[in-house]
């Protein structure tokens, strides 16, 4: 096994309540492969923003039906569709942070498929460790890729014939909501298509004393 992989299992097998967050980019499906190897059912929690392209939408359910998923959609309990145009980060606090954290008290093991080499604010991502939520819970988040490089995560999907989302193709490199997607802007930082160069997160990746105050949501 690779040490991903074993990071996975050793995870899996002290989790009660593990899951994935999964926006179905290669990173995400990358690790939702490996997992169904040990837990096929593992929740899938996919945030559905109201604002997701729609061949992101076609592709979850293509991979949900495919691989059988235990797929979880969030979404918030009152969506305001366009809310992006007013502020991005009302928008991420609404449709992805709140209804994530609600979702995550559930769990106590949380899988990502983050990655240090993404941005500057993940660079130095720790592959296992704790996270507490505005709750007051603390659970274990698990990015067993921090390590790889977007080689390394084509080179897994191309040698287990896994179809990745085809928005990739047409020359995105980062693929979030629709309304704040743009190919990269930098050919050097595949997020920088990413909220028109104003952040470099939505909140969801950021412990909860670090939000206040914090730029990069």
């Amino acid at each position: 096994m690779t040490p991903a992989q074993i990071t996975i299992a050793t995870m899996l097998d002290a989790a009660a309540a593990p899951c994935l967050t999964c926006s179905f980019q290669a990173e995400d499906v990358v690790v939702l492969h490996m997992l169904r190897e040990i837990r096929p059912d593992i929740p899938v929690l996919f945030l559905d923003t109201v604002h997701h392209f729609q061949e992101t939408y076609a592709y979850r359910d293509e991979m949900a039906d495919a691989w059988n998923l235990t797929l979880v959609n969030l979404r918030a309990p009152e969506p305001e569709p366009g809310l992006w145009q007013t502020s991005t980060d009302a928008c991420c606090a609404k449709h992805k942070v709140g209804p994530l954290f609600a979702a995550l008290d559930a769990h106590d093991v949380w899988f990502t498929g983050l990655r240090r080499e993404q941005s500057r604010s993940r660079a130095s991502l720790e592959d296992v460790e704790r996270f507490r939520l505005p709750s007051g819970k603390a659970l274990t988040k698990v990015s067993p890729l921090a390590g790889w490089t977007s080689a390394d995560v084509a080179g897994y999907a191309k040698a287990h014939g896994i179809r990745l989302l085809p928005l990739y193709e047409a020359g995105y490199t980062s693929i979030g909501c629709e309304p704040c997607t743009t190919k990269p802007i930098d050919p050097a930082n595949p997020r920088s298509g990413r909220w028109q160069g104003q952040k470099l997160e939505c909140g969801i990746h950021i412990q909860a004393l670090q939000r206040h105050g914090d730029t990069e949501h």
